[in-house]
């Protein structure tokens, strides 16, 4: 072993200075063994620091690596004992000897607990671990020394818990791990690196990302590593795409990245540490799949069904897919089922006729055949028996329709649209080329989205057959048409409280009566929705079925009366007369009450009779006056029974304004029935307009919009007869006055230009004054009304009502009244306070109704 000079004048810390001199000395000398290599030498890791002790015992030199080390300056620590300042006191004996043994030219290695001197303001010095290699030398004069070469035994420990951890990332992490060196090359891989790449953790060596990775993907990552290397900024979950040796199937991996330094701060590579991921993007990919779902049947929920119309619920589904979940798509309808029938037919086989009723594209100009020619939007056209379409109608289940060869659809789904075990019609989802082909998930989203445009297209169908019902029904028990009537200019309206059903309890009527008379009704069943209308049918039909027995109103409303207390009662009115002498314990419900006003108006005399049933007051508005209620006693209302009703007669002036009307046009939660009741008769300031436009201005002006109650509102402008269409005579009871009412009927008739009337006129005159000479009692009072009909009135004191028998053949009389109703086109009978009034009418020959000859009727009595 050579010695080494006790004394040197160079420091041994391998700075970088110092590494470079040494590489120019050794390129100078040639010498390589002499030169510095990365990654270093290993000198940066391993603490080594060397001092000298001289021939009495004490340091002598003190390098810079023991200052480090021990934490003590060259001046202070030069002269000092080592055993003294460095040992502990109680092995003080123990290394005064061995220090003897050394000085003595012994070597010696080994193992010593030190101790750091205590600080200049008293603080206990650090202790520590040292291997120490002892080395005798001489001094120039030749005196005994010795080189001590001391090591941080700590640091070896943890370099040996370093070299443990890299072991265990080398050999035995579940991660994928590479050194990778400055060139970008590897440098070094672990085992879990190569069982995946395959080969052995050195067959790895030397390689770079290009032969692991695709073109592309390799640039992007080289440029990452590049940029780690140059900034030292750590790369934390990059997704990288790849394949991996023997496999087409694309994997998915999570790299971290940082930079590696030497022990002395000098960046030497980049740590890749790499996850395989492609299960958990696949994972994700069906989550991120099922949310996407789940929004868009949310979606689907929101804004399929807002409408019940047939033809926008299916926009709506289309309006939902695309492009969310397909690039085309449409919707057929069976053609029966927009057409109204209760079951489209065809369902069988699938070959029933649908019509198109929507489209959606998220791709211009490209047609959409569903496996055949393209069809329009509304086109009605049907699917071939062993198409995909036809066979998913046929067994409600959908079907994947084969992509035509050149064409831009690649996927294509035909699903039947099935709701309440029916199917209703068929929606077809495409996509084109370029978009992900449909999967068993997109299968069941799909059927899942038609399923409910279905269940919505049901309800709109069910929903319109329903309202078609209900406007049928409402049509039935409200005047057809425009009323007409005798002497009156008629206007009404009638607006539904509840917009489901269409109708309620409330009505209006307008009766023709005998005599150019006029029966005006309205009436309110309380209650709302189908079962008011019943009830309101049956009273209403009741009241038309009164009026043709020209009874006085307080009449009308007293037979109403009885009527109303036997709709609850299932023996009707006997039952329910019996029912009111006992005590009453039915159930409310069925307790149908209304109120009704009754008004006769007659057209000759403009008098107006009026009997209320517990109804608002009529609102009367003269020429030039304001509007005011008319004083007619309310009454009790229908089917409470028990009260009779009176009756107000009234003489309405030309031209005046007669409003009849319900609760609902005047009452409301916002709006007292006072307050409605003013408002009403504020709002009917101009007689004089035409009565449409007034009805519309009292619905614009007055709280019509709030859906609690039914409206009806009926108005009549006073026309009436005028006093040259009225013909009217007395004649006494004498054998002479059927000559004179004949001669006054023709003269009359002559008059108003109707001498295609006069005969039968005469005729029938002759045969209705000779039964009231006959049968009759007091004069006789003929009178003739010309209006839209002529109507002929013989007028007697006799409470006894003509009857109309069939007169046997050999019968020489009797054949009268058949007589008058063969040739007029209606007559009758009624009484009148003072008697009975006989009466017939004959239409204005107009060229369309031809008169039946009196000769003929003769003849066919015989």
């Amino acid at each position: 072993m050579s010695e080494i000079p006790a004394k040197a004048t160079e420091s041994e810390d391998p700075s970088d200075g110092a590494r470079a001199q040494a590489a120019r000395d050794g390129a100078a000398t040639g010498d390589a063994m002499w030169q510095s290599s990365p990654p270093g030498s290993m000198y940066d890791y391993i603490k080594v620091a060397s001092f000298a002790i001289g021939p009495g015992g004490l340091v002598d030199q003190w390098s810079l690596r023991a200052e480090q080390l021990f934490g003590i300056p060259a001046e202070r620590a030069v002269g000092m004992d080592p055993i003294e300042a460095f040992i502990d006191p109680d092995l003080h004996e123990r290394g005064q000897r061995k220090m003897a043994e050394i000085l003595d030219g012994r070597e010696w290695t080994g193992v010593v607990p030190f101790r750091m001197p205590d600080t200049a303001d008293g603080v206990r010095g650090e202790e520590g671990l040292a291997e120490v290699y002892v080395m005798p030398t001489k001094t120039a004069e030749g005196d005994k020394a010795a080189v001590c070469i001391v090591v941080d035994v700590r640091t070896l420990r943890s370099i040996e818990t370093d070299l443990a951890a890299s072991q265990a990332i080398f050999g035995q992490s579940p991660f994928g791990f590479l050194l990778i060196d400055t060139d970008l090359t590897v440098r070094r891989a672990n085992m879990r690196f190569a069982s995946i790449f395959g080969g052995t953790p050195d067959d790895h060596r030397g390689k770079g990302v290009h032969d692991y990775l695709r073109r592309g993907e390799a640039e992007r990552v080289s440029a990452t590593l590049r940029r780690v290397l140059e900034t030292g900024d750590s790369i934390t979950d990059m997704h990288v795409t790849g394949f991996v040796p023997g496999s087409e199937e694309r994997r998915h991996w999570s790299v971290n990245l940082y930079r590696v330094h030497s022990g002395s701060g000098r960046p030497i590579g980049v740590a890749w540490l790499g996850t395989d991921i492609t299960a958990r993007r696949a994972a994700a990919r069906e989550a991120a799949a099922a949310r996407r779902n789940l929004a868009l049947l949310n979606e689907a929920g929101a804004r399929i069904g807002n409408s019940l119309d047939l033809e926008t619920t299916a926009r709506e589904l289309l309006d939902v897919v695309v492009p969310g979940f397909c690039d085309l798509a449409t919707v057929d309808l069976y053609q029966g089922l927009l057409a109204g029938d209760e079951t489209p037919p065809g369902l069988a086989d699938g070959s029933a006729e649908l019509r198109r009723v929507a489209f959606a594209s998220a791709v211009s100009d490209v047609p959409f055949g569903g496996g055949g020619l393209p069809v329009a939007v509304g086109a009605v056209h049907h699917y071939p028996f062993n198409s995909p379409c036809a066979d998913a109608l046929r067994t409600a289940r959908p079907q994947s329709v084969p992509a035509e060869e050149g064409g831009l659809v690649q996927s294509t789904l035909a699903v039947p649209m099935v709701a309440h075990d029916t199917v209703v019609g068929l929606a077809q989802f495409a996509r084109t080329k370029g978009s992900e082909p449909f999967g068993d998930r997109d299968r069941d989203l799909a059927v899942e989205l038609a399923a409910r445009a279905a269940v919505c297209i049901d309800n709109a169908r069910l929903y319109r057959r329903e309202h078609e019902r209900a406007l049928i029904l409402q049509r039935s028990l409200l005047p057809p048409g425009d009323p007409e009537a005798s002497g009156l200019d008629i206007a009404c309206r009638y607006l539904p409280g509840n917009a489901a059903t269409e109708v309620g309890g409330d009505w209006f009527d307008v009766i023709e009566l005998p005599g150019h008379r006029t029966a005006l009704v309205v009436g309110d069943v309380m209650g709302r929705g189908l079962r008011a209308a019943v009830a309101m049918g049956e009273l209403r039909t009741a009241v038309r079925t009164l009026a043709l027995l020209d009874l006085e109103p307080a009449e009308v409303l007293a037979a109403l009366d009885e009527i109303a207390r036997g709709l609850g009662t299932p023996g009707g009115v006997q039952q329910a007369t019996r029912a009111a002498r006992q005590p009453r314990t039915a159930d409310l419900s069925e307790v149908y009450l209304a109120t009704c006003v009754y008004a006769v108006y007659d057209s000759v005399t403009r008098r107006c009779t009026f009997a209320n049933a517990g109804h608002l007051p009529p609102v009367l508005v003269e020429p030039g006056e304001a509007a005011l209620m008319l004083d007619v006693p309310p009454g009790m209302p229908l089917g409470v029974g028990g009260e009779p009703f009176e009756e107000v007669e009234v003489e309405l002036p030309e031209g005046a304004l007669l409003a009849l009307y319900t609760d609902g046009l005047v009452e409301s939660r916002d709006h007292p029935l006072d307050e409605g009741l003013q408002a009403f008769v504020g709002a009917l300031t101009d007689p004089t307009s035409p009565l449409e436009d007034v009805c519309d201005h009292v619905l614009n002006t007055l709280d019509t919009h709030h859906g609690e109650d039914d409206i009806a509102l009926l108005m009549a402008r006073v026309q009436g007869l005028p006093a040259d269409s009225v013909g009217d005579w007395t004649l006494p009871r004498e054998p002479r006055s059927v000559g004179r009412a004949r001669e006054y009927a023709r003269g009359q008739l002559l008059s108003w230009d109707l001498e295609p009337l006069v005969d039968t006129a005469e005729l029938l005159v002759s045969e209705l004054v000779t039964n009231a000479l006959r049968y009759g009692e007091g004069d006789i009072r003929l009178r003739l009304l010309l209006d839209r009909t002529l109507v002929c009135e013989v007028w007697d004191s006799g409470l006894v009502q003509p009857r109309r028998r069939r007169a046997r053949d050999t019968d020489e009389g009797g054949r009268g009244l058949q007589l008058v109703g063969l040739l007029s086109a209606a007559w009758g009978s009624r009484r009148t306070p003072r008697g009975k009034t006989v009466w017939f009418e004959l239409p204005l020959p107009d060229g369309e109704h031809g008169l039946t000859d009196p000769a003929e009727a003769l003849l066919s009595l015989f």
